[in-house]
């Protein structure tokens, strides 16, 4: 957390919004800089209850601009916007209530936002419902919150997701990543229309195409109160020799669009995590005709396999290539350089 610079020697006066002000009028001023001002609009409005000022207001706070920056008025206006309904709001309020140690109260907040799409509270709600800590334990959805949270770029979700594939059967992995499909096709509900999303950056028009500050997201996610050698607990003996899911393909092979490479690109998309490279080959053997453009590496990671494959110029071109191997029923998330 950042501290504003020269505070207590600051000189200007603090203009006094017109009685018709709007959230927006404290955005256009947060965006020139004016950040004493863009509080002063913004405070009275989230007095009253509006979500968009309240998490602007919980911003100011948390940053320390236009105010001295405090973590306690941060929260409190989180939490007010979160009631007014914000899913932000609600993400950032529950996230510092499980740093604080609050985690029984955090968790409806993160839960409410990890169904609302927001990617941090998915990762850690995802993490609670593998582990049966704090949520009943649900490997599926676990499996599919993860799948969206990693899709969204946030990197501990790759990693916990690679972490899942090393118990969970081929069935409990179709079965999520089903499920992360149905909730990618859902409508995303408004986080706010008008609203500070971090730092500098101002948001005006709907801001759920990113995730917003990830300040506030734990570095590891949950832990089960067994020991375990890796982040999320070993949940008792791993599965026997589970197939890696791959579509049938006993039906003669129709002619696929090949995925094209990307010469100098350092995205990739990750297939799956096997027991052995001759298992990740032969899951790769069976996707070619659907990534055939592609070239498949294989990464040694603990007891497992990673099957990837690139290079891809962008995110865009990963998340196509994740559609062409989806539709093969194979597990698919990109992999950021």
């Amino acid at each position: 957390m950042r501290s504003g610079l020269g505070w207590a020697v600051m000189t200007v006066a603090i203009v006094a919004p017109a009685a018709a002000s709007v959230v927006k009028d404290g955005v256009d001023a947060w965006q020139r800089g004016d950040y004493a001002t863009a509080v002063a609009i913004w405070r009275p409005l989230a007095q009253a209850g509006d979500g968009d000022a309240a998490f602007n207001l919980a911003q100011a706070y948390k940053l320390g601009r236009g105010v001295p920056s405090d973590l306690g008025q941060a929260k409190s206006w989180y939490g007010k916007a979160a009631q007014a309904g914000h899913i932000q709001g609600a993400a950032n309020y529950g996230l510092l209530l499980f740093q604080d140690g609050d985690r029984k109260s955090a968790m409806p907040w993160i839960a409410k936002a990890s169904a609302a799409g927001d990617p941090r509270a998915q990762y850690v709600y995802g993490t609670a419902l593998f582990n049966g800590d704090l949520a009943p334990r649900d490997w599926p959805k676990a499996y599919a919150l993860m799948t969206r949270a990693a899709a969204a770029g946030l990197p501990q979700a790759t990693t916990s997701l690679s972490q899942m594939d090393q118990y969970m059967s081929a069935d409990d992995r179709q079965k999520g990543m089903q499920m992360a499909t149905q909730m990618a096709s859902q409508p995303v509900p408004p986080t706010g229309r008008h609203i500070v999303t971090a730092g500098n950056d101002v948001a005006v028009g709907p801001a759920a195409d990113a995730p917003s500050d990830l300040s506030a997201l734990p570095s590891k996610p949950l832990k089960s109160h067994a020991p375990a050698p890796v982040a999320i607990a070993k949940p008792g003996p791993k599965p026997a020799a589970a197939k890696p899911v791959i579509a049938d393909s006993s039906a003669p092979a129709k002619a696929e669009p090949r995925i094209a490479a990307t010469s100098g690109g350092r995205w990739q998309v990750q297939l799956g995590a096997y027991g052995s490279q001759d298992g990740a080959a032969t899951a790769w053997h069976k996707l070619s005709a659907k990534l055939g453009g592609l070239a498949p590496s294989y990464q040694k990671a603990g007891a497992v396999v990673r099957l990837r494959a690139g290079p891809l110029g962008d995110k865009a071109a990963a998340e196509k290539a994740c559609a062409a191997a989806k539709s093969a029923g194979a597990a698919c998330f990109p992999v950021a350089p």
